[in-house]
């Protein structure tokens, strides 16, 4: 293989996320809210902080209420930035 068409090897690092999809009403889209914890300034408590990113589902795969896993990518519309890697767990 020529030089750079390696794959991921060769690109930059891709950041990944874990979150809930929590909606899938779209075609090839779904919703996925990723909540992590941060401490709060003064007190220290921990205080949940939570953001939802649209996400490319090629296979319309992921339904509501699984946890799946998202990778950064080019701009894909206005509000796609995100694909989808894997379903980590099916929805009960």
């Amino acid at each position: 293989m020529a030089e750079g068409t390696q794959g991921s090897e060769s690109r930059a690092s891709r950041t990944v996320r874990v979150g809930e999809v929590v909606s899938d009403k779209m075609d090839k889209t779904v919703v996925v809210k990723v909540t992590r914890k941060v401490p709060h300034p003064r007190y220290g408590r921990f205080i949940q902080k939570s953001i939802k990113l649209h996400a490319h589902d090629e296979e319309n795969t992921a339904r509501e209420g699984d946890v799946v896993r998202v990778m950064s990518t080019r701009p894909l519309s206005k509000s796609k930035r995100w694909r989808l890697v894997e379903v980590v767990e099916r929805a009960k």
